[in-house]
């Protein structure tokens, strides 16, 4: 049955430039199927059975934040430090009651910091986000769904929130390292410019064909530099789509499907320029191109077959899966190997380093997934390392402490 959701209250403050309203409104669209009510009044006549998520403007939430309170009935989602309801998910019966709480919370002065709980209705249950849930599979990470009051004091910090929140915890070693900053520059810029992530991704799009012509062509520098631009910018399409809530099942098509099917172009591209390439070690340029096509298309299907085994990515499973997945042979990591060939004059070098590293790091994907049928046999469906917070920072410190989220995201600009 369809559930419904009404929003309380006013926040007159603009994250990412989208107020408060636009942003619980298009979180629900892709929360699920929840329709949206306009006043408190419709509150009155629903049916019984129904469910309503009763969120307030003056609060800061994920998506997943709400996807997560639509799993606990009749509970109201409290701020810990606040000790004040921000949100909650109940029958229609006790939705009037209810909704009149937390507007009475968000209308008062204080934006409800006082001290003491609020005085919920019978039958529902506070709960913290902690409830929710910590482990984020869609970003391989450990952070428990966001929940913060809004205020004009508070917000750059909620926007830097909102950013490193959609960062990936288990990514490339670029990815995680070098882009977060850059790529918040770039999101604030076209956040404000009201470009959107579909634009972002176009304009990847171009710079992606653009190095295959230039490596094509022998332009290896210029190559380079657009393929990186183009690296940097699929970073910031990404990231700008979830701080304004504007994925879409094209986007999200156009994006991962030119991710998926581009690297090989560049790599054999680059080949075809190497005129005066000499066989190294015995391997022809044909060899290396099928080290390196054979070998990426393995690698992504072994990806696929592991999530067949459970709960966790190829990448997700263990720590070692983790610390892997910075160096494993993607476009990033491959591009860094490329750059250095350029670098000592040795573009053939590049090719051979990139057909060799993908060979490895597809043969220890093939044993990961070998390993990891063995446990679901053994054992069951698998889970990530990431899925139980505390246990995994209490094994794996050094490693929890980097791969539960990308904490550079998260630094101020």
């Amino acid at each position: 049955m369809t559930d419904f959701a009404l929003v309380v209250g006013e926040s007159r403050v603009r994250l990412w430039n989208l107020d408060a309203r636009e942003r619980i409104r298009r979180q629900l669209k892709q929360a699920g199927d929840v329709q949206l009510l306009q006043r408190p009044e419709d509150l009155q006549g629903l049916p019984p059975q129904a469910n309503v998520l009763i969120l307030r403007a003056d609060y800061l939430f994920e998506v997943r934040t709400l996807t997560a309170m639509m799993e606990h009935p009749d509970t109201a989602l409290m701020h810990v430090r606040l000790k004040r309801p921000a949100g909650a998910y109940v029958r229609a019966t006790l939705a009037p009651r209810t909704g009149e709480i937390l507007a009475a919370e968000a209308a008062s002065l204080d934006n409800g910091s006082g001290k003491g709980d609020a005085a919920l209705p019978e039958g529902v249950t506070p709960i913290s986000v902690d409830a929710l849930g910590a482990f984020d599979h869609q970003l391989r990470k450990a952070k428990a769904p966001l929940l913060e009051p809004v205020s004009e004091q508070t917000k750059r910090a909620l926007e830097g929130q909102l950013y490193g929140s959609s960062y990936k915890g288990i990514t490339d070693l670029v990815t995680k390292f070098v882009w977060p900053r850059p790529a918040r520059l770039g999101v604030r810029l076209c956040a404000r410019m009201g470009l959107t992530p579909n634009a972002v991704t176009t304009i990847g799009f171009l710079l992606m064909v653009g190095a295959c012509y230039l490596f094509a062509q022998g332009q290896f520098a210029l190559g380079l530099a657009a393929g990186w631009l183009m690296t940097y910018l699929d970073t910031v399409d990404g990231k700008l789509a979830r701080v304004t809530i504007q994925s879409s099942r094209v986007g999200h098509l156009f994006d991962h499907g030119m991710d998926l099917i581009h690297p090989p172009f560049w790599y054999v591209y680059w080949g075809t320029a190497l005129a005066a390439y000499q066989p190294i070690w015995g391997l022809e340029l044909t060899d290396l191109y099928w080290l390196i096509i054979v070998g990426y298309i393995l690698g992504r299907v072994v990806e696929a077959l592991f999530h067949l085994l459970g709960d966790a990515s190829i990448f997700s499973w263990r720590p070692f899966d983790a610390y892997f997945r910075l160096v494993t042979a993607r476009r990033n990591p491959c591009m860094i190997l490329l750059t250095l060939s350029l670098l000592v004059g040795r573009p053939d070098w590049g090719l051979l380093s990139v057909a060799l590293w993908t060979a490895a790091t597809t043969a220890i994907m093939l044993v990961r997934l070998t390993q990891g049928l063995i446990s679901r046999v053994r054992r069951g469906r698998l889970q990530s390392w990431l899925a139980d917070p505390e246990s995994a920072a209490a094994r794996h410190s050094s490693a929890y402490r980097m791969f539960s989220g990308t904490q550079s995201a998260y630094a101020a600009d």
